[in-house]
């Protein structure tokens, strides 16, 4: 649009409804250091999702070529042209990618990265013919903004800055603008469906619209590029209106430039700025800073080429994937799973934060030598932890919540992370002992029971959760006996001894159907305990949701089996060779195990709806879970503790790393079905990379390195195998009842305010009522000794509260036998 000009506004509003990309990702990059707050994606050969001004922000969805002929075909680079991509240099995240015409006429050669100056991402282009034919057929640009994680709501505009035009668009506090090295012969801004550049070419193949605005909904804007040597000497873009016969021939790189800013001002100024620097010297500093960091970190020692090469790219996924304006924040994975299928509203996809996963990859990084950076994590958990002591669910980077739930993994793994930096020396005065208090007592106070288990579905008693638990109360309690708060460490370590030893009667199933001859294994969450039922084998009655199935499935608990109760032996709970653990193997390897061209995967849990459907479809709220990479690095782990050669686990996880090394979150494990791109032991929809997977791939090379599990807490270790540490205490409270004890068990009955307790032993025959003690700041409790109550005979209880002056008002009876 120029001056004193009627603006041409585009039809079609709002425009189709908008989606994501792809989540099969082939390329992740950002710039080293704080400057640049641009982080890159690629997929199908193109330029995917863009994240500004943080890592959780997507702003882009895809910017793509077109090429034309003018007369018989349109080329979309995603969808018509065979691509292939490679980083610049071994394991730095900087891309070179060539997409090349089926019949041979032409290739496009494409160089990303971000300036490591600005606030902008740098692509060099070549167009290079092929066939004389080729030096006629015409060249544009395709971007698709969706700014702020939303696609509905943008705004764009062309306008015209020293005679060339500059494609704008914004959404409340972020602005991009996209310019180009080379001469634009038109450019225009549409509604995605109805007035984009696509619609435009598809229609005739040449570009006859000419929009300055599109405005508040799904959004795309068009550029034909008239690349050097294509344009006459001394000439310039044409003005809107005025056509350009110029064409692209062999040779000459020009640079395209997508830059950022909170507005288009400095949008327009971030985005001239960058295309005025040398792009082979922004390249040069990009790989350079990637190089240096690469050279910091403890590489040595690995055995492998393939080892090395995927030692380094993990190394790169996981720095990358760590924001800049709050450090210490990395999120799951810069994509959506099966992106392509799920509409752009605000949607959080992986780019949140999840505990569980920070503190994988936090430790991979320690593992790799790189102390500040789980350092900054840990910092950066002290942060987001909520007044009660726990973490949301997942979060955005500014701990903002994302899902409403909870899991207690995910209280009990910032934690670890503070002991294990702690036993690294690297805390560098950095105080975790308030975080650690807050979630150790929280964990104490809402445990065993977990409101949902690590794959984020069921709430009861997983074994997996239980285990880092465990770890982390004995964990916590360790830094209150530091912190001269020894009856704190006393009661936190009594928990951690009476949970441990319940593990097995809580989660381990006698009555099994699932493998003829295997009756006995843990199960993968229990709702209910054995021991709450009436009969014996009735715990099998008892049925749970799958929460990805169609028409409210279930399946009763002791039908359900998971791979994860291998965490048992990972965080030293369990030894290797415990039979429980023994008996639990095969019947998970029967149900689980998927065998591909690249070695073995496993499946989350019989009956898991999260994949591809059986004929390839994407996920939609139901499918069928498919085999995880994540998983075959953790039966690695096992085998490693139990003294076993791990060749094979390395090997697959190497295999199922895409061609630039990144590995996904779940592999087909089914026949092909190529028209989906699905290919047995390949990704699928679901998301690449997964930064968890590389984190495991890490950490188990630096496990083998060591000859022991890396994760493995010495202290739990020491306690549960070792010295096969045994309680006999039981504790009831208000989210824990007990039904019935042994009489040679201790009885706690717990409470979390000032409460005088009102019991009997005999019917109320004889009543006594006596205030609670308060064991720890904020718990009260009664406890009685093991042979207090005879057999046979109840006990009834109930409460008083004195700082509201009211009776519980119900009775509760504990059954002794």
């Amino acid at each position: 649009m120029s001056n004193g000009e009627e603006v041409r506004r585009a039809f079609g509003h709002p425009g189709a409804t908008p989606t994501w990309q792809t989540a099969r990702k082939v390329g992740l990059g950002t710039a080293r250091g704080e400057r640049s707050r641009v982080w890159v994606t690629l997929a199908r050969g193109i330029v995917t999702e863009v994240y500004y001004p943080r890592v959780d922000i997507a702003d882009v969805r895809d910017l793509q070529c077109l090429v034309s002929d003018g007369r018989t075909f349109v080329h979309e680079e995603q969808r018509d042209l065979h691509h292939a991509v490679s980083t610049v240099e071994a394991g730095i995240p900087a891309y070179e990618i060539v997409n090349t015409d089926p019949e041979g006429r032409y290739s496009l050669t494409k160089r990303v990265i971000t300036d490591p100056g600005a606030d902008a991402l740098v692509m060099q282009v070549t167009f290079q013919a092929l066939q004389p034919r080729a030096r006629d057929y015409a060249l544009y640009l395709l971007l698709n903004p969706q700014i702020r994680n939303r696609g509905w709501n943008n705004f764009t505009r062309v306008v015209w800055v020293n005679a060339q035009p500059v494609l704008l668009a914004w959404r409340e506090d972020v602005a991009l603008a996209l310019v180009s090295s080379a001469n634009v012969a038109k450019a225009s801004c549409g509604f995605v469906g109805w007035s984009d550049g696509w619609q435009d070419l598809h229609h005739n193949m040449g570009m006859d619209w000419e929009f300055d605005a599109a405005d508040d909904g799904n959004v795309a804007l068009t550029a034909q590029i008239i690349p050097p040597k294509a344009a006459s000497v001394g000439r310039r873009a044409t003005k809107p209106g005025r056509s350009s016969k110029g064409r692209p021939r062999a040779g000459e790189p020009f640079t395209v430039v997508l830059g950022f800013g909170s507005t288009v001002e400095e949008a327009i100024g971030t985005a001239q700025a960058t295309l005025a620097k040398s792009f082979v010297e922004m390249e040069a500093a990009y790989v350079g800073g990637w190089r240096d960091y690469l050279e910091s970190l403890q590489l040595d020692g690995l055995r492998t080429a393939p080892q090395r090469r995927l030692a380094c790219i993990s190394a790169t996924v996981l720095a990358a994937h760590e924001d800049k304006t709050y450090p210490g924040a990395h999120i799951a994975s810069l994509s959506i799973p099966w992106g392509e299928h799920v509409t752009a509203v605000e949607t959080g996809g992986y780019h949140l934060v999840w505990p569980r996963d920070l503190y994988h990859i936090a430790t991979a990084r320690l593992a790799l030598g790189d102390a500040d950076a789980a350092r900054r994590a840990l910092t950066y958990l002290i942060a987001t932890q909520r007044p009660d002591g726990s973490w949301p669910q997942n979060f955005w980077v500014d701990g903002t919540p994302h899902w409403g739930g909870l899991q207690l993994d995910e209280v009990a793994f910032p934690i670890l992370l503070a002991w294990r930096l702690r036993q690294a020396g690297a805390l560098a005065g950095v105080d975790p002992w308030p975080m650690v208090r807050q979630a150790g007592l929280f964990i104490a106070k809402n445990g065993p029971v977990t409101p949902r288990e690590r794959w984020e579905e069921n709430a009861g008693y997983s074994p997996s959760t239980l285990a880092v638990e465990v770890g982390a109360l004995l964990c916590a309690a360790e830094f209150a006996a530091a912190a001269s708060q020894d009856d704190l460490a006393g009661y936190l370590t009594e928990v951690a001894d009476s949970w441990a030893t319940r593990i097995e009667s809580w989660t381990f199933t006698r009555c099994g159907a699932l493998l003829p001859g295997h009756s006995e294994y843990y199960e993968r969450i229990a709702s209910l305990r054995p021991e709450d039922l009436d009969r014996a084998g009735t715990e099998c009655r008892v049925f749970l949701p799958l929460r990805n199935q169609r028409d409210g499935a279930q399946i009763s608990q002791c039908c359900l089996v998971d791979p994860s109760f291998l965490d048992l032996v990972r965080y030293g709970v369990r030894a290797p060779d415990d039979p429980h653990v023994a008996a639990t193997l095969p019947v998970v390897d029967a149900l689980l195990r998927a065998e591909s061209p690249c070695g073995p995967a496993w499946r989350r849990y019989n009956g898991d709806g999260f994949g591809e459907h059986d004929d390839g479809s994407p996920y939609d709220g139901t499918g069928v879970g498919r085999a995880w990479p994540l998983l075959t690095g953790e039966r690695a782990h096992y085998e490693l503790a139990a003294g076993h050669q791990i060749r094979e686990y390395l090997r697959a996880l190497e295999c199922f790393a895409n061609e630039t090394g990144l590995l996904p979150e779940q592999v087909w494990d089914a026949k092909d079905i190529p028209e989906r791109e699905l290919f047995r032991g390949r990704a699928t929809g679901a998301t690449t990379p997964l930064v968890w997977t590389h984190a495991e791939y890490v950490k188990l090379l630096r496990s083998a390195a060591g000859g022991e599990v890396f994760d493995r807490i010495e202290p739990v270790y020491k306690r549960y195998v070792r010295r096969g540490q045994r309680s006999d205490l039981v504790i009831c409270k208000f989210n824990h009842k007990l039904r019935a004890i042994r009489s040679d068990q201790r009885l706690r009955l717990e409470v979390y305010a000032p409460a005088e307790l009102h019991w009997s032993a005999d019917e109320w025959a004889t009543v006594h009522h006596e205030p609670m003690q308060e064991m720890v700041p904020g718990v009260w409790a009664r406890e009685c000794a093991a042979g207090f109550f005879s057999p046979g005979r109840a006990l009834r209880f109930t409460y008083y509260w004195p700082q509201a002056g009211r009776w519980e008002g119900q009775d509760f009876l504990i059954g002794v036998v």
